[in-house]
């Protein structure tokens, strides 16, 4: 195995991770942003809590990414920033606003015995807005890059059409979305209980069947539009994922309407990796179809090896800090929280 090529697999783990991780982080404020019904306040609290205060954390691995892409692929990462210059920046502008939007709302000052204030009200509404936004243009950036629509040349980068905007990156987009919302609230059915659980999985279930018509409407844009990510993925390397990803939605799904809330997690969070890794294996060789490769965009060969030699040394201290981190301000609230109900418990 060539030695971008590692590389390049070692940034699809961080993007898989980021997914993940991410995903549910702006699905919680997707969901935010949707909160409904009675118990609308209640659902907001559920979200605020199981996002803070590790949310800030989750975005490490798109900072990892970017580090990747600059120190590997320098001549990609330029065109990357220069063709998608407009979107990178609304999601940039999407992740600043959100944080800040959730800081400045949990420390609103608001009246007694009032839920929230307009003023917490209005920043709730701007932590949900770029909690949509900022997936969608994301997608859509994926889309972009696998669309063929934006050219790389020795002059710079071409567009024949805008790419983030043609219709195929619009309903990867729009597919981003549906999986950060469903990622979120089936994991927000493991962090309530009660009705609270009941209202997080039914909108689990309607995000799950979004996922579900996105994916069959977006077959037909990327026989259009993308014929090598479609080959990729039914005939490539991507049917190696793609097949398990299938079979772990429906498990998901499945698990879901059975109330099986631990397993439908772990499969959504499989759904989602293979997804990703589908989408890398049927993209390879190219990071921008069709004219930057891994190959092509590499950096020295030295700097890569020390990419790959200094990675295990910045995990051993990362990964330890984001485990105490979770063991501190997760693990040991929901055992407080145990404690608290087995205290109140009636005795016999």
């Amino acid at each position: 195995m060539s030695v971008e090529l590692l590389v390049g697999a070692l940034a699809v783990v961080a993007l898989i991770t980021y997914a993940v991780l991410g995903g549910a982080d702006f699905g919680g404020g997707i969901w935010d942003l949707f909160a409904r019904g009675p118990r609308r306040d209640e659902q907001r609290a559920a979200i605020a809590d199981a996002m803070g205060p590790v949310w800030e954390a989750n975005h490490v691995w798109l900072i990892f990414v970017i580090v990747l892409l600059f120190t590997g692929f320098p001549s990609a990462y330029g065109a990357l920033s220069t063709g998608l210059f407009v979107p990178f920046h609304i999601v940039l502008l999407g992740i600043i606003a959100r944080g800040a939007a959730f800081v400045f709302r949990a420390y609103s000052p608001r009246a007694a015995g009032e839920a929230s204030s307009p003023q917490a009200k209005r920043w709730g509404v701007i932590f949900g807005v770029a909690s949509v936004v900022t997936p969608v243009v994301l997608g859509m950036c994926l889309g972009a890059v696998s669309s063929g629509a934006m050219r790389v040349d020795d002059a710079g980068v071409h567009f024949t059409r805008t790419p983030w905007l043609a219709p195929v990156s619009l309903a990867i987009g729009a597919l981003a979305l549906a999986q950060c919302a469903y990622l979120a609230a089936v994991f927000l059915t493991l962090e309530t209980d009660g009705p609270l659980r009941d209202d997080f999985r039914t909108r689990a279930l309607l995000a799950g069947t979004a996922v579900v018509a996105l994916s069959a409407a977006l077959v037909p844009l990327l026989l259009r539009e993308a014929e090598h990510l479609w080959q990729g993925l039914v005939r490539g390397p991507g049917l190696f994922a793609l097949v398990p990803g299938v079979v772990a939605a429906l498990l998901s799904g499945w698990a879901l309407r059975g109330r099986h809330y631990r397993l439908a997690r772990a499969a959504a969070v499989a759904q989602i990796a293979c997804l990703v890794a589908g989408w890398a294996a049927a993209q390879y060789p190219y990071i921008i179809y069709p004219d930057v490769t891994l190959a092509s965009a590499a950096g020295p060969r030295a700097t890569l090896l020390f990419v790959l030699y200094s990675t295990p040394l910045g995990m051993a201290l990362l990964l330890p800090s984001l485990w105490y981190l979770f063991r501190v301000f997760k693990v040991r609230k929901h055992d407080a929280a145990r404690a608290e109900i087995r205290a109140t418990r009636p005795v016999g």
